[in-house]
C-alpha cells in the first residue's frame, strides 16, 4: 500500500468504488465521480501551467517555469490561499492623516435625518487619566505640608481665654499620653501657644516630646511640694514652636504620699498654673492611670475633661466610675469642671466591637464626641522611640491626620464655646 493522498485500499475503506480524497472539497469542485471533462476538479488556488505555452510566451508574457513530474505530468503550484479569501484589514487612521482624509460620503439615511457625515477622528489607545486624580504619594506629601505649616500661620483659630484641659481615664493603656502629646503638637504648629504638663510619674509624655525628665532636673513634684513657680520649671520643647512642658520624674512617685498632710492639697497644680505670668491658649494636664490625688488636683486645676476612650468592653466599664468622681469634684472642689470631649482611640474598623463601642458612647454622650476618631496606627507607636509626635514623625500617615482633625475640631468648637479663664 502506497500513500499518495487517498485512501484506494478496499481494505481500509471497505468498498471497491470511486478513490476518496483527504483533502477539502471547495465550494467550486464538483461531486465524487464527476467526468473529467467537466469544471476543473482541482481547488481554485491551483494552477497548472503547460510548459509549451511558457515557452511561446502566451498572452505577451513569460510564465515562470513550472516543474514537471514523471511522464510529463505537471506539478501544480499552490497560491496563498490566505491572500484570495481573507478581507483586507482597516488601518488606524494616524494623527497626520486625519487632516487630509477624504470625506465618507453621506449615506440614504444619515442624508433622511438630516445628520452630517463623520469624519475619521484619531482614537488613541492610552486610557485618559482624571487631572483631578492625585497619585497617593502626592496626597500623602499634601497632607505632610498641612499639618507640618511650615510657613507657620495661625490656621486653627486661637480661643479669647485660656483652656485648661485635663486628659483623664483610670484604665491604662487607651491614650492618654499619646492624645496630649499629639494634640499639644497639632495645636502648636498651627498657632497655638501649648503648655503641656506631665503629672504621671512615668514621664511618658516628656519622653514623647523630648524633654530631659532624668533624676535632678526640675520637674512638677518641685512645684506641688516645694511651690516652685511653674515658669522656672516648664521647658521649651526642641523644634516645635509655641510649645512648652513640665517635666515629671520619678519623684513624682511619692507625692500623693508627701500631699497627705500638706494644707489644700487638692488645688496644689490649680494655684501654680494661676500663677504663671504668661498667657497660654491651650493647657493640657496629663493624668495618671488612676484617681489618686495626681489626678484630683488635676481635676480641680482643669476647667475641661477630655476622655480618651478605647474602642473595647473594659473601656466602657470603667468609665462610669470615672464619671462619678468627676461629678464629686464639681459638686465639692470645682464647680466649673464639666467633660467638653470624648475622643475615641484605637479603633480597629475591621472589627464589630469597635462600631457597637463607638455607637453606645456617641448615644449616651451625643455631640460631646469628635467626628475624629483615631485609628490603630503602627506610626503612633514608633513615633515615641525617636522622641517625637507622630505629627513631626510621620505626618502623612493616617494616625497623624486623624489627631491633626481632633485638634481643628476641638479648636472650632473652643471659638463658638469659649471658656473662663483662671484668674
Amino acid at each position: 500500500m502506497h500513500d499518495d493522498g487517498r485512501y484506494d485500499d478496499p481494505r481500509v475503506t471497505g468498498s471497491t468504488g470511486a478513490p476518496v480524497s483527504r483533502e477539502t472539497d471547495y465550494q467550486s469542485w464538483p461531486p465524487s465521480g464527476a467526468s473529467a471533462q467537466g469544471p476543473s476538479n482541482r481547488p481554485p488556488d491551483f494552477e497548472s501551467v503547460d510548459p509549451s505555452a511558457a515557452e511561446a510566451g502566451q498572452g505577451g508574457s513569460v510564465a515562470p517555469t513550472q516543474p514537471t513530474g514523471a511522464g510529463g505530468r505537471v506539478i501544480p503550484i499552490r497560491r496563498n490561499a490566505a491572500a484570495r479569501f481573507e478581507p483586507p484589514v482597516p488601518q488606524q487612521p494616524t494623527p497626520e492623516a486625519v487632516p487630509d482624509a477624504a470625506a465618507v460620503p453621506v449615506s440614504d439615511t444619515t442624508a433622511a435625518f438630516g445628520s452630517a457625515a463623520v469624519e475619521p477622528a484619531y482614537v488613541s489607545r492610552e486610557t485618559p487619566m482624571r487631572e483631578e486624580d492625585d497619585p497617593p504619594l502626592a496626597m500623602e506629601a499634601m497632607r505632610a505640608v498641612q499639618i507640618l505649616n511650615p510657613s507657620g500661620e495661625v490656621t486653627m483659630p486661637r480661643p479669647e481665654r485660656t483652656r485648661v484641659m485635663c486628659v483623664a481615664n483610670q484604665k491604662g493603656g487607651v491614650g492618654k499620653t499619646t492624645t496630649t502629646v499629639n494634640l499639644a503638637v497639632a495645636l502648636a504648629l498651627h498657632g497655638n501657644r501649648v503648655l503641656v504638663v506631665d503629672l504621671d510619674p512615668q514621664g511618658n509624655a516628656s519622653t514623647g516630646l523630648n524633654v530631659p525628665h532624668h533624676t535632678g532636673v526640675p520637674d512638677v513634684y518641685d512645684c506641688l511640694i516645694n511651690s516652685v513657680p511653674l515658669e522656672e520649671v516648664a521647658q521649651e520643647v526642641e523644634g516645635i514652636p509655641n510649645l512648652w512642658c513640665v517635666p515629671a520624674t520619678i519623684d513624682l512617685a511619692g507625692a500623693e504620699i508627701e500631699l497627705v498632710s500638706v494644707v489644700a492639697r487638692e488645688s496644689r497644680l490649680a494655684r501654680a498654673i494661676t500663677a504663671y505670668p504668661g498667657h497660654f491658649d491651650y493647657v493640657f494636664i496629663d493624668c495618671p492611670p488612676s484617681l489618686g490625688l495626681l489626678t484630683v488636683n488635676a481635676l480641680v486645676a482643669a476647667q475641661e475633661v477630655l476622655i480618651p476612650i478605647q474602642c473595647e468592653y473594659y473601656a466602657l466599664e470603667g468609665l462610669n466610675q470615672l464619671i462619678q468622681n468627676i461629678n464629686l469634684v464639681r459638686q465639692h472642689l470645682n464647680p466649673r469642671l464639666e467633660v467638653s470631649t470624648i475622643l475615641l482611640t484605637m479603633y480597629d474598623r475591621r472589627t464589630r466591637l469597635a462600631d457597637a463601642v463607638e455607637q453606645d458612647v456617641r448615644n449616651h454622650f451625643g455631640d460631646k464626641v469628635l467626628q475624629a476618631v483615631i485609628p490603630r496606627n503602627v506610626r503612633v507607636s514608633e513615633a515615641p522611640s525617636y522622641g517625637q509626635s507622630v505629627m513631626t514623625y510621620d505626618p502623612g500617615s493616617r494616625g497623624a491626620t486623624s489627631y491633626f482633625e481632633a485638634a481643628q475640631e476641638i479648636a472650632e468648637r473652643g471659638v463658638k464655646e469659649p471658656v473662663s479663664r483662671n484668674a
